[in-house]
């Protein structure tokens, strides 16, 4: 009997997280944290493009630029870079974010301004810039909830490799459900307040490394009947203040831990990130005009079944 892509990809997909919920959660858990992962690492000036370029390709598709900021510099022999650098070089992509999104932004802001002037509530600017107001709340919520009862989080076992192969895992699978269940029949127009909401809900789950932000929102929009651009795009909307927030936190902190000869390299990082992630902007929302998301789906899975067998195999270490 010859099987569809649809039953290779269930049953691929179902022995893959058996075996990864059998196999790792103990050896995950009971990884020790890793005392540099915090703080920002020396790296030069091309170890920091060659990141920016990781961080920017990967912030906008929907398979972790956590993930891949963790991995790849491992697997490179340059060490875990720091939650730190990773945040920072966020900025770039914020950057470019904004910049590929400023007549968008310029329009929104402008009407929800002109609409709470002349208190006209039922305007959709208006009531667009509400929803990523209350889309930006949970992950803010969950963030200090993580800082003020898990003081040691960025340093925890759940950032290790093994836990972030496991979620590439897990969210693959969401992803693929979403594809095949997802009935794509709203467009931009058509966002309403509580999209805004419900994909701030999916969004905080991002806080989880590995997860992914594009992902998990792209995921949700996909449930919530949003077609593949409109998920995408409001997700990258949504994404500003969460990122920007994000980035500005650890600034101060990765400004103080970076010698003089650091702060090259840490400028390098966000330049890079910035110009790779407007490409990166344009090229998802261009591809998935006409194209599903099964691309990223495959690879998610075969990058987290990849990490889990390196470990397995003493290539990689779970750290």
């Amino acid at each position: 009997m010859t099987l569809s892509k649809r039953q290779w990809f269930v049953l691929i997909s179902v022995a893959s997280a058996v075996f990864a919920v059998a196999a790792f959660p103990l050896k995950v858990m009971s990884t020790p944290p890793n005392p540099e992962a915090s703080g920002v690492q020396q790296m030069n000036i091309l170890q920091a493009i060659v990141l920016g370029f990781v961080q920017g390709m990967t912030e906008f598709l929907p398979i972790s630029s956590t993930a891949h900021l963790k991995v790849v510099p491992i697997i490179l022999g340059w060490g875990d870079p720091g939650v730190a650098f990773t945040a920072v070089i966020q900025l770039g992509s914020i950057a470019a974010v904004l910049w590929y999104f400023w007549g968008d932004l310029t329009r929104i802001a402008t009407g929800a301004f002109r609409a709470m002037a002349q208190k006209d509530y039922a305007d959709y600017d208006l009531r667009l810039s509400i929803g990523i107001a209350l889309g930006t709340l949970p992950i803010v919520f969950f963030g200090l909830l993580i800082k003020r009862f898990i003081p040691d989080y960025d340093n925890s076992p759940i950032r290790s490799i093994g836990a972030i192969a496991i979620a590439s895992i897990v969210m693959s699978i969401l992803l693929g459900i979403a594809e095949k269940l997802g009935k794509r029949q709203r467009d931009f127009e058509q966002l309403t307040m509580n999209d805004g909401l419900l994909m701030g809900l999916a969004q905080s789950l991002a806080l989880i490394p590995g997860v992914s932000r594009s992902g998990s929102t792209l995921t949700a929009g996909l449930f919530m009947t949003l077609q593949r651009e409109t998920a995408a795009r409001f997700s990258f909307l949504l994404g500003i203040p969460a990122i920007t927030l994000a980035g500005l936190v650890e600034l101060k902190s990765a400004l103080g831990e970076v010698s003089g000869s650091g702060i090259l390299p840490l400028i390098a990082g966000v330049i890079s990130a910035a110009i790779f992630s407007y490409i990166s902007i344009a090229g998802l929302l261009r591809f998935l005009k006409t194209q599903s998301t099964w691309v990223f789906i495959w690879y998610r899975l075969a990058f987290g079944i990849a990490i889990l067998g390196a470990i397995s195999a003493g290539i990689l270490k779970n750290s």
